[in-house]
């Protein structure tokens, strides 16, 4: 690929990539340390460094894929359709699952995954295609399964907020997973949908402390903004959850009551949580940022994260890995069930998604 430098809020050409520092796109003026990229398994070759890593670049490619509908086969999972305008995060999380897929493109799980960036300039326009399909029957689509869909990129392309008004013409419902503030810049396209089909809100906050938080997840935003992004979605009148996800023992599930109690407070009505997972190439990107984060409880954490995984750091079984077994595991469940009550979060109750969508200008027949 060619490379060009440009400003982010220039388009970027078909077939080219191009990169932009770090500070100018985050409004940090710390740059974040490199992680190593684990070997890529689908590559014949690793490159090692033998000092440390210099300061990457942030580097946005063009994706050239005809189909933007992810179809979610995995049995544990609650939809089944999801949306990814974007591949790679620069949130930069170091516990992400997605991290392990970015190598099929060729990329590294670590500062790959974080820095270079694949945008999908098309999505839009094949989300629409695809619902034009006699075969799309209105399921609900969640943005994103594999990304975050409001990480920085998208305040100068935004997919999804373009990907948002086609679902709104289509009356399409939607759920959202993320941890960008940026969303509230799309409350009036989420009001559309709460009005004529069903959208939801989950954002997630693992952690308490916003200094933490940095630690682990150094360019999403802090823990406070992401609370003030749910109180005014809530306050507009578009339903919020929050996901305390990923839980890691011996680190945040200490957060948990504090969490939820914030939460509710900033109008959420749904609240849920997932135990860490450490699939593939993730374990040592995770175990890296631990180690150089948090030296003196590094032990601890492993240790406790075994202790809710039978003695292992981690389990991919369906069913399995999104929770733990044992003590531990089970105290934590219990302090999340009792806090969940203490903050006055409604009975879980599945609700249910409308039938609602309809093609613009097409006359909906009656079936007899």
């Amino acid at each position: 690929m060619k490379h060009k430098s440009r400003y982010v809020s220039q388009p970027l050409p078909h077939g080219s990539c191009w990169q932009i520092d770090f500070a100018r796109l985050s409004g940090q003026h710390t740059p974040v340390r490199p992680i190593a990229n684990p070997p890529n398994p689908f590559e014949t070759h690793h490159r090692e460094l033998l000092e440390p890593a210099p300061s990457a670049k942030l580097t946005l490619f063009t994706d050239a894929t005809r189909e933007i509908l992810s179809r979610n086969d995995s049995p544990d999972l609650p939809f089944r359709w999801s949306v990814n305008p974007y591949r790679g995060c620069f949130h930069a999380c170091a516990y992400c699952y997605a991290r392990s897929s970015h190598e099929y493109w060729g990329f590294g799980a670590g500062t790959d995954f974080d820095t270079k960036i694949i945008v999908k300039e098309d999505a839009p326009v094949l989300l629409r295609r695809a619902f034009d399909r006699p075969s799309w029957l209105g399921e609900l689509i969640v943005f994103s399964g594999n990304t975050d869909c409001y990480q920085p990129v998208e305040a100068s392309y935004g997919l999804t907020r373009a990907c948002l008004e086609v679902c709104a013409e289509y009356r399409n419902p939607v759920g959202i997973i993320t941890k960008g503030a940026l969303v509230l810049r799309d409350r009036d396209v989420l009001a559309r949908l709460c009005a004529d089909a069903w959208a939801q809100v989950y954002i997630s906050i693992p952690f308490a402390d916003d200094e933490v938080a940095r630690m682990v997840e150094p360019r999403a935003p802090t823990t406070s903004k992401r609370f003030e992004a749910m109180r005014i979605l809530s306050d507009s009148g578009i339903s919020t959850g929050i996901s305390i996800a990923p839980v890691i023992p011996g680190l945040n599930d200490g957060d948990i009551p504090e969490l939820l109690e914030r939460a509710r407070q900033a109008g959420a009505q749904a609240a849920t949580y997932i135990l860490l997972r450490l699939s593939g190439s993730v374990e040592p990107v995770f175990l890296e940022r631990m180690r150089e984060a948090f030296p003196d409880r590094y032990a601890k954490i492993m240790h406790r994260i075994q202790d809710t995984r039978g003695g292992k750091l981690t389990e991919g079984a369906f069913f399995k890995r999104h929770q733990g077994t044992g003590t531990y595991w089970e105290t934590i469940e219990q302090l999340f069930q009792v806090a969940k009550r203490r903050a006055g979060f409604p009975d879980e109750a599945a609700r249910p998604v409308p039938d609602s969508f309809r093609r613009p200008g097409v006359e909906q027949g009656v079936l007899f």
